[in-house]
């Protein structure tokens, strides 16, 4: 009997304590992010939530402050700070030759240092290299944000940029999109410096029948509404989508075709001849087809203003290196020696996109944030030019929390990326970046970065200044 009654209290204290290791049982988290004002992209509400991050990914995201049975490895307090999806960068170019490789590849770091951790590359001639780091920074073997690239461009004969794949026959769009598959890319990037209107076309349809996201430049040999019709997903620059606009288009199209008008030849006449009523049936194709539209308003004035705006003093110029500032020298030459007609034409263009910037994203079409930085385009830096594409859209009447939504929301989006990316969710990639200001209130704020967090790493200020500092070149 009394054996009996011992045996019965050894098994209550076993409960009890069973029962008391189940109330106090934690789960597992590597990161926590604490009090944090995490912005809904989506609404532009703001909320006061802990977030929990496991394994590269959104684990949890509580009420802050409310009880949970989570124990993290490092807690990231975020009071008073913002917190909203790590930025996207939706147009940069990773190129230049193998003598800018290292160039391009400290490129990566002046990314992270801005809060952007993914980068849509819109074609170049790194591919193998861009490949190389791509799975490395995927490894977390490389500092840099997840690469989304084109790998090399599609064009026409002689084209501009190196390393582009030359159609001039079916044959040739057959074997140029055999070596994109091959290489595994992310998107197709057409361009349009020798490319044919109908071989154009042809790209376009072969990228769809092979299940590829598509985007690039348009001949003006061909129209908008034809673009759009072959299955064009992405329209980069505002110049195509101007042509489209205007009540001219088929009558400058024909004399692109004939030879009597070259592209630049065109733009007063397209611009002159811009119709309200036709810009909104342009939008309306759009929007019904799903054409997202890459503004590259900051590119644009930057160009724009060469002749006027001195860069000498510029804080990132000690980050770009000299071989690749001197990639900028063709577009400075050209500025410098521009007629005061082509001057003034091109400071007007630049207005007026800012203006159809505006009309866009008025009329529903979604637009993406780009720099288009990278070699060749002067004075348009890898990471900061981001910052400034933002700003120029709210210069131009559109809503702070609108211009957000044009990077890592749309970005994933347009890339079909939604259910990893674009907000934060549970279970997406814990790409995030936290604010020291409400960007909502003033988009200056999205330079104000208090950490940044990439799947499993934490970059604080003082981390991020100095991967800053390591970016100087000699």
């Amino acid at each position: 009997m009394k054996e009996n009654i011992k045996f019965w209290l050894f098994s209550l204290v076993l409960i009890f304590l069973a029962s008391c290791q189940t109330k106090t049982a934690k789960h597992h988290a590597d990161i926590a992010i604490t009090n944090a004002n995490v912005i809904d992209l989506e609404t532009g509400d703001i909320a006061p939530k802990d977030l929990y991050l496991s394994e590269g990914k959104i684990q949890a995201i509580l009420e802050a402050g409310a009880k949970s049975d989570f124990a993290a490895d490092t807690t990231v307090d975020a009071s008073g700070k913002y917190v909203l999806p790590g930025f996207w960068d939706n147009h940069i170019h990773l190129r230049g030759g193998d003598s800018l490789i290292a160039n391009n590849k400290n490129f990566l770091k002046l990314f992270i240092t801005n809060g952007i951790t993914t980068v849509r590359d819109a074609g170049g001639d790194l591919t193998h290299s861009v490949m190389d780091w791509k799975q490395q920074i995927a490894d977390e073997k490389l500092v840099g944000p997840t690469i989304f690239t084109a790998g090399p461009k599609i064009d026409g004969p002689n084209s501009t940029w190196a390393g582009s794949l030359e159609v001039e026959t079916d044959e040739d769009i057959v074997h140029a999109f055999d070596s994109l598959e091959k290489l595994k890319v992310d998107f197709v990037k057409i361009y349009d410096s020798r490319i044919s209107g109908e071989n154009y076309l042809k790209s376009i349809q072969e990228a769809k029948k092979r299940g590829f996201t598509v985007s690039g430049h348009m001949p003006f040999t061909v129209t908008l509404d034809e673009t759009v019709a072959a299955g064009m997903d992405g329209i980069e620059h505002l110049y195509y989508i101007m042509k489209g606009c205007a009540s001219n288009e088929t009558e400058i199209t024909e004399k692109l075709k004939s030879g009597e008008m070259g592209f630049w030849g065109a733009m007063p006449a397209l611009m002159g001849a811009y119709s309200d009523s036709t810009a909104q049936a342009t939008f309306k194709t759009l929007i019904d087809n799903n054409v997202f539209v890459v503004p590259t308003l900051h590119i644009g004035k930057t160009l724009s203003y060469l002749d006027e705006v001195g860069h000498s003093n510029d804080l990132y110029l000690k980050f770009m290196g000299k071989g690749l500032i001197k990639t900028y020298e063709g577009r400075i030459r050209g500025a410098l020696t521009a007629s005061e007609e082509a001057r003034k034409s091109r400071k007007e263009l630049d207005t007026f996109f800012g203006h159809l910037a505006k009309s866009l994203n008025d009329a529903g079409v979604q637009l993406l944030a780009g720099s288009d930085s990278g070699a060749f385009n002067s004075y348009t830096y890898p990471g900061i030019s981001l910052h400034g594409e933002l700003q120029a859209m709210v210069e131009n009447g559109i809503s702070p929390l609108e211009a957000l939504r044009t990077s890592a929301h749309n970005g994933a989006k347009f890339l079909g990326q939604t259910d990893r990316y674009g907000s934060i969710s549970e279970g997406k990639v814990s790409d995030l970046v936290i604010l020291d200001a409400n960007p909502l209130e003033n988009i200056e704020n999205t330079q104000h970065i208090y950490s940044v967090i990439k799947g499993t790493q934490v970059f604080s200020k003082e981390q991020l200044n100095t991967l800053l500092d390591e970016a100087v070149m000699p």
